[in-house]
């Protein structure tokens, strides 16, 4: 374990923030300067067939120990962090032993993380906790899991007492832009089932998600001198802002919990004879997923009707509820929930508010439940990380090897 935060110290410090108007993959030419340290990384700790190939993905071996056929499984981390909050020049603060009370981020910026605030915060008082310097995000999102699974992997090869199948190990550009898995070889990869880890808090393990998309609303207007514009100017912005008023406003990721869906609005910009608004759709029920599909084209017919047809929208599917491809295969997410259990971890079996690689790959024929990596707050300047979080999740995927080489098939 004592390389453990050394090891995410590094990776969080490398900027590897993806782009989604990119169309190259990886969406930025800076992942692969991470991605070319671990692979060095997964060499010199023994690890074998290891490769990486065009797109940066990264895939390597732990070979078994036994002397009988066991499962072949995987694990799964993304090394690309958000393009919605900068991960340049990220500077993380250690805070050890944490004493349950605010922390300044950024005194100059006055950027305080809060348990008053921050709740989750006060489960950790005692710990040692890593954090932003208020201007950035952090990375945990998925750096923690990378350096779990490589020190979970470091540990397996340094106790061969521990038995275990073949275990394969996968890192993955792009996930935060919806593309983590696109270009991702299943049958290469050989595995069974994986395992994301790219979960939160401590406990975390989730086989269902959101089903997912996009939508792009484009409108275009006339712009006219606004002293002889009646009858004449059509402002996009306006019919923009009609538009969204349509939606129902508690049906937004700030209002809604649990396998409650959303539309969510996250870039609007315009000027009176173009507008344009992007937002994303999720819910975890098919049905209800495809009724606010059917909200967004209603919308737009509405309007075209009142104002003309200056509206154009479009809808792109992103990924689907991975829990039909994992429930045939429940034994996998069991081998999970056991493997934390015996390391006096309470399993927390809840819906993801949001979507992994393992969504896609699991409908791509990969089985994929996802377990914790321990970070919280991801995606922003507030986002940290407990390091006790992390070592229990490599205790988690040593415990996922050993008991899958002992499961009766």
């Amino acid at each position: 374990m004592e390389k453990l935060l050394p090891r995410f110290l590094e990776y969080v410090t490398t900027d590897t923030q993806s782009d989604p108007y990119s169309k190259t993959t990886p969406s930025t030419e800076k992942q692969w300067d991470l991605a070319k340290k671990l692979v060095l990384e997964l060499h010199q700790i023994g690890m074998q067939e290891v490769s990486i190939d065009e797109n940066a993905y990264i895939m390597a071996t732990l070979p078994s120990n036994l002397d009988k056929k066991v499962p072949t499984i995987g694990f799964v981390s993304h090394f690309d962090t958000s393009p919605d909050f900068s991960g340049r020049n990220v500077k993380p603060q250690i805070i050890e032993n944490y004493d349950g009370k605010d922390i300044v981020l950024n005194k100059l910026k006055n950027i305080v993380l809060s348990p008053d605030y921050f709740e989750d915060l006060k489960a950790y008082e005692g710990q040692t906790l890593i954090t932003t310097d208020g201007t950035t995000l952090l990375g945990a999102d998925d750096k923690a899991g990378i350096a779990e699974i490589i020190t979970a992997m470091e540990y397996l090869i340094n106790h061969p007492e521990i038995k275990h199948g073949k275990i394969r190990i996968a890192f993955t550009p792009d996930e935060e832009i919806g593309r983590g898995a696109h270009k991702f070889d299943v049958e290469k990869f050989g595995a069974e089932w994986a395992y994301t880890v790219d979960g939160s808090q401590v406990g975390e393990l989730e086989y269902e998600n959101f089903n997912a998309a996009k939508a792009k609303i484009t409108i275009t207007g006339k712009s006219v001198h606004p002293g002889y514009a009646k009858n004449k100017m059509v402002n996009a912005i306006g019919i923009a802002n009609d538009f969204l008023s349509h939606l129902p406003p508690s049906e937004v990721p700030e209002h809604t919990m649990g396998r409650e869906g959303f539309f969510h609005v996250h870039n609007i910009k315009g000027e009176i004879e173009q507008a344009e608004i992007e937002l994303i759709i999720r819910d975890h029920d098919a049905v209800h997923f495809e009724a606010r599909k059917d909200l967004l084209n209603d919308i737009k017919e509405k309007l075209n009707k009142k104002y003309g047809e200056y509206i154009n929208l479009t809808i792109e599917d992103q990924y689907k509820n991975m829990r039909e491809k994992v429930e045939p295969m429940f034994h996998i997410v069991e081998i999970a929930e056991e493997a934390m259990k015996s390391l006096q971890i309470e399993p927390i079996i809840k819906p993801i508010r949001g979507g992994t690689d393992g969504s896609q790959l699991s409908f791509m024929g990969l089985p994929c439940p996802n377990i914790f990596a321990g970070g919280h707050n991801f995606h922003g300047k507030y986002e940290y990380v407990p390091l006790e979080s992390m070592e229990k999740a490599v205790k988690v995927i040593v415990k996922i090897c050993e008991l899958t080489a002992i499961q009766i098939r």
